[in-house]
């Protein structure tokens, strides 16, 4: 009976669990980074293909990955006819250091960077085009 109860309890907790992460998925978080955290991404970024000439919507993906297709529409729809934002896709498997630094630990992950390549926004999971939109209208 103890048995029962424990796994019963368990369910419950890892379902509980899997509405709370999938609640947050597509959710744009504010990204407080500071200047030396910014400073040490600096070469990471600039050698993945990361520009200081406008905002940068950064997401990491990769060949296995569904949802990442859904993330390439969204920027595409949201940046097209945008100036001064451009879109830089990099693969996980290509990039492990730069996605362990930024802390990415599941795909997709969309990172906002302005021109000083700081990290203004994150989005965990595909995001609604209107949250992009109000992260690259925050800049």
């Amino acid at each position: 009976m103890t048995g029962i109860t424990v796994l019963a309890v368990v369910a419950i907790l890892a379902v509980a669990t899997g509405f709370f992460l999938r609640s947050r998925s597509g959710s744009v978080r504010d990204v407080r980074n500071t200047d030396s955290e910014t400073d040490a991404l600096r070469p990471l970024l600039l050698e993945a293909g990361v520009t200081t000439d406008g905002a940068t919507v950064l997401h990491f993906s990769a060949d296995w990955c569904g949802p990442c297709a859904a993330v390439r529409r969204v920027v595409g729809q949201v940046l097209d006819g945008r100036s001064g934002a451009r879109e830089v896709e990099l693969d996980i498997d290509a990039h492990p250091v730069l996605a362990r630094e930024l802390g990415v630990l599941s795909l997709p992950t969309t990172f906002v960077l302005d021109s000083e390549l700081r990290r203004r926004s994150r989005i965990a999971g595909v995001p609604s085009a209107a949250a992009l939109r109000s992260a690259l209208d925050a800049l």
